[in-house]
């Protein structure tokens, strides 16, 4: 089963390992003390664990959390940090970079072709 989310979403990744006992309430708790946004933005939020083989994702759907878990069995989620990309504790990736990350494909072994892209800012204007 693939887990789909929306190209127009933002997405944080946070930029240190995080202890995946930690549920709904202490991932949201590092929303919002680490990366100093809302939980329930609507936004995605993404951690990893130390050796980089679990990774949760939480996102607020409008009626609650939810939360989706994936462990390897073998091999390890890559971590693309970027100093520009690092703010409040968070680096912010695309939704293409999600995708890629999630199926194991190496980032900067990546390519992208110059294309246009309409950035938030312009579409709230």
């Amino acid at each position: 089963m693939q887990i789909v989310f929306s190209p127009v979403s933002r997405y944080f990744l946070h930029a240190n390992f995080v202890d995946m006992r930690k549920g709904f309430d202490g991932l949201s708790g590092i929303v919002r003390n680490d990366f100093n946004l809302s939980p329930i933005s609507g936004d995605v939020f993404i951690f990893l664990n130390k050796r980089r083989d679990l990774i949760k994702i939480l996102h607020w759907q409008g009626d609650g959390f939810a939360i989706y878990y994936k462990r390897l069995e073998k091999g390890t989620f890559e971590m693309p940090l970027k100093k520009e990309n690092i703010s409040a504790g968070a680096v912010s990736i695309s939704h293409q970079q999600l995708t890629l990350i999630l199926a194991g494909i190496q980032l900067s072994s990546i390519k992208k072709r110059i294309r246009f892209e309409r950035k938030i800012v312009d579409i709230l204007q």
